[in-house]
C-alpha cells in the first residue's frame, strides 16, 4: 500500500462508525494505523510460496488420556455439604416459571 492513510480519512471512518474523536486523536490514529500498513506490506514481502501451512504450531500432537468411567464418586459425601438434597438429587432454585 503506497498511499498514506490521512487524519481525514481517520475523521471520515469515525464519523460513518458514529464515534466521536477530535483532530488530535485522529492524528495520532492515522499515525498509528500507517504504521502498521507499513508492517503488513513487509509481511506480505516475505516470499511463502514453499512453506508448508500449519496445523498446529506444536510438532508433537499431546497425549490424552482413556476415557474411562470410574466408580469412586462417593454420592453421600458430596451431597453432605450440598445446600439441599431429596432422593438422592440436588435440588436448585426453579428459574423459569
Amino acid at each position: 500500500m503506497s498511499e498514506q492513510l490521512s487524519t481525514e480519512d481517520i475523521l471520515a471512518a469515525a464519523k460513518l462508525s458514529r464515534l466521536a474523536i477530535d483532530d488530535a486523536t485522529a492524528v495520532a490514529y492515522a499515525g498509528s494505523l500507517q504504521k502498521i500498513l507499513a508492517m503488513m506490506n513487509v509481511l506480505d514481502s516475505v516470499d511463502t510460496d514453499n512453506i508448508k501451512p500449519l496445523a498446529n504450531i506444536h510438532e508433537n500432537q499431546q497425549s490424552l488420556r482413556t476415557d474411562t468411567a470410574t466408580t469412586d464418586i462417593d454420592r453421600s459425601a458430596n451431597q453432605s455439604v450440598a445446600p439441599s438434597v431429596a432422593d438422592g438429587l440436588y435440588l436448585v432454585p426453579q428459574v423459569i416459571e
